[in-house]
């Protein structure tokens, strides 16, 4: 079993913003204790910057942004040097893998990326991912770490996606308050859920509840066991892989295959939109279905075949993603007619 374990800025830091040594050494001896049971485990690391502040404290001649990728420059290195030191005491060797955004765009880029992880784990190395917080501003960033995890997820066909942070999971209400009390179960597909947790932003972190909320429901619809539980809490992770109610578990759909997966997660901006009629949408809904011209009632944009286009219905809501067989031109000729190659086959189409 493959098992995805994001560690997030408040679970490594203390009051002060500096590492929590003590946590993040619990935490890599319940890995060395997973890993023995025969798991691979894939690490979404945050605090580099919490690293950094400990080495320059008083970094202040500075913007955010500059701050932000001076303290994760210098900061990266310690925090590996640390993770590496941990893991050696168990005969462990780690690797460390930057990412940005951009590295999930192209399929090309993508496909090479998901080889190095299914190396690395092939000889028993525990990959260690951060966002490359140096190079990574504006649209390069991830939202936070959360989103990361949940990428490397999808990529690497995980079995379970754990999202720690110092929080004990998604309550239906302010965790403060209270009459507000935990929601150990969540289903992949449920709207109301959002309307009702929560928006808690985190002390250290960009992210939030609300972020991670999404992110869970996202990963458990391609397939994905997911948890949000309090990184800081004994035994946490072997408490979850026992299956024990701690946290809030996001129950998996069916898996789909490593292609869909890419395409549900891909953020390239699309080339085009189609519309489709009600019968497609059933169609492309319930029976996992081909999109036909013959359910298609207008175009938008201009693309080429193999391009990536997202799918609307009549009320114009998004209900999938798709790469299409052939361009815009050609589609506009076949819109509505019937006995036509399909616009999008079945195994190149994800329902969002």
């Amino acid at each position: 079993m493959v098992i995805v374990v994001k560690i997030g800025t408040n679970v490594l830091s203390l009051e002060n913003g500096l590492l929590d040594l003590a946590t993040l050494g619990h935490l890599c001896t319940q890995i060395a204790d997973i890993k023995q049971l025969g798991h691979q485990v894939i690490v979404v690391t945050s605090g580099a910057v919490g690293a950094g502040r400990k080495l320059f404290p008083n970094l202040n001649d500075k913007n955010k942004v500059e701050q932000r990728q001076v303290l994760a420059a210098v900061g990266q290195i310690r925090l590996m040097n640390i993770y590496m030191q941990m893991f050696e005491q168990y005969g462990l060797h780690v690797a460390q893998i930057l990412a940005t955004k951009e590295d999930f765009r192209d399929r090309h880029h993508y496909l090479n990326m998901r080889n190095c992880f299914t190396a690395l784990l092939h000889d028993n190395i525990i990959p260690i991912v951060n966002e490359n917080d140096v190079i990574a501003v504006t649209e390069l960033m991830f939202t936070d770490n959360d989103e990361l995890a949940g990428l490397i997820a999808a990529m690497t066909n995980a079995n379970m996606l754990i999202i720690l942070s110092n929080i004990e999971g998604v309550f239906n209400g302010n965790p403060n308050e209270s009459d507000s009390y935990l929601l150990h179960e969540i289903e992949a597909n449920d709207k109301q859920v959002l309307s009702v947790a929560a928006p808690v932003k985190s002390s250290f972190g960009r992210g939030g509840m609300t972020t991670k909320l999404r992110i869970a429901q996202k990963a458990a619809q391609v397939g994905i066991e997911t948890y949000i539980a309090n990184g800081k809490k004994q035994n946490v992770l072997k408490q979850i892989l026992s299956q024990e109610k701690i946290g809030t578990h996001f129950i998996a759909e069916k898996n789909i295959s490593n292609l869909k997966k890419w395409l549900a997660y891909n953020q390239i901006d699309k080339k085009g939109a189609i519309f489709v009629n009600l019968g497609a949408e059933t169609a492309l809904k319930n029976q996992n279905s081909s999109l036909l011209p013959i359910g298609v009632t207008k175009i938008e944009g201009h693309f080429s075949k193999g391009d990536l286009v997202n799918i609307f219905n009549e009320k114009q809501e998004q209900i999938g993603v798709g790469m299409v067989q052939y361009n815009s031109a050609v589609l506009e000729r076949n819109i509505g007619q019937t006995n036509k190659k399909e616009v999008i086959h079945c195994d190149y189409l994800v329902i969002v």
